[in-house]
């Protein structure tokens, strides 16, 4: 006799009676759905095919300038803090750039501040942590320490290679290579430059070192890059410190910048922030400018120099096209920033301004005795000096509309 396996047999029973119990579907039970929509295509004919554009996020900071009482701690110290209240903005670009004024050589150089600076490379991996991934060193203060400085700065950065580094370069054959970063099928090259070195040579043998404004040699490695790259981004250390408005130097070289159909100039140098425009490339088509970010964080202290910008810029590339002439501003602005600092130069902190309140105002260094730095001086800067590009929001958090 064939023997089963009785519990199984028990188990069975019921889901046969379930079944038995299910009511019968008549027609009148059937749900009729309308046939898809569905397009006819003559045999041979081509079809369609949607295509959708790639985008690009840039943001781009100023002058990250690091004073004596800033460094106290050596390497010990915490960088990173200095940066948590925009690291969100920073981590949510696909290129974030950042113009490093001071060199980060080491310990072995001394840590100093102005004139001659040095900062702890902890500093450097605190930017690299915040999400910077573009960094220029094309600076006045880049020879503050010498050219082995400068060689011990690249050494440092060689060690996180997901940054980009521009404006210094260990070799001739080295310089002339593209920096180039594509991102969602979009490649941006970059180069940058600065007008001098405060007075400390470039060393005659190594002319490569550091990258000069020269427009001669600027415009072979400019002409070079283009057709290498979708955007074209130069990075301009240049100005007249301290003033709010271009100066005719910078006028200049913006019209040579957009004769060798540069897309986006990021200009810094003179500590507080200048205007954004527009200007027409002999070809037709609009080179972005932004004159000056302004410092992102230091230890001075003069009103406008306390508040920086964030550059802002989405960029649309039409789908299936390998071109430059593809590429459109879809949204440019610039986030206005603060830095904030309290009692003894401690503290230091940057905040976008449309987070910064009255009550961190008011612990601010500059208000100990009295009021100087306001949230409607602030204010009545970033406007003045930004107008309609001023961003007052986070730029990659959606608005959600209201429903009435």
């Amino acid at each position: 006799m064939r023997a089963y396996n009785k519990p199984l047999l028990f188990l069975l029973i019921p889901v046969f009676l379930s079944c038995a119990n299910l009511p019968r579907v008549t027609d009148k039970d059937r749900v009729e759905y309308p046939p898809a929509e569905t397009q006819a295509f003559t045999p041979g004919e081509e079809v369609p095919i949607t295509v959708v554009p790639d985008y690009v996020t840039i943001v781009a900071a100023g002058d990250n300038l690091y004073h004596q009482v800033m460094i106290r701690d050596g390497e010990q110290g915490d960088y990173e803090t200095a940066y948590s209240e925009i690291r969100p903005l920073i981590s949510s670009a696909d290129i974030a750039f950042i113009n490093q004024e001071t060199i980060l050589a080491g310990e072995e150089f001394g840590f100093s501040g102005y004139p001659l600076f040095n900062s702890p490379q902890g500093l450097g991996r605190a930017i690299a942590a915040a999400g910077f991934n573009v960094v220029n060193h094309a600076t006045n203060h880049i020879m503050d320490k010498g050219e082995k400085a400068v060689f011990a700065t690249m050494d440092f950065w060689d060690n996180i290679p997901e940054v980009t580094v521009l404006g210094i370069h260990r070799s001739e054959e080295r310089r002339s290579l593209p920096r180039l970063v594509k991102k969602n099928n979009i490649t941006l090259g970059f180069l940058g430059y600065t007008y001098g070195t405060n007075g400390l040579s470039v060393p005659k043998d190594k002319p490569y070192l550091v990258s000069l404004i020269d427009t001669e040699i600027m415009a072979e490695e400019i002409d070079a890059l283009r057709p290498l790259c979708d955007v074209l981004v130069v990075s301009m250390h240049w100005g007249e410190e301290y003033r709010q408005t271009y100066n005719k130097s910078q006028e200049d070289l913006a019209a040579f910048l957009a004769e060798h159909r540069v897309d986006l100039i990021i200009g810094h140098h003179p500590h507080v922030i200048q205007p954004i425009e527009y200007i027409t490339r002999p070809d037709g088509k609009s080179m972005l400018c932004f004159y000056s970010l302004g410092n992102l964080i230091s230890a001075q202290s003069d009103n406008p120099t306390l508040m920086g910008a964030l550059a802002y810029i989405r960029i649309k590339k039409d789908a299936g096209e390998e071109t430059a002439s593809c590429i459109e501003f879809i949204d440019v602005g610039a986030i206005p920033l603060i830095t904030h600092y309290e009692r003894n130069f401690s503290g230091f902190k940057v905040y976008p301004l449309y987070t910064y309140t009255e009550e961190l105002a008011e612990k601010h260094r500059k208000n100990q005795t009295k009021m100087e730095l306001t949230i409607d001086y602030l204010a009545g800067l970033a406007t003045n000096v930004l107008g309609d590009k001023e961003i007052s929001n986070d730029p990659f958090v959606p608005i959600t509309p209201l429903i009435w």
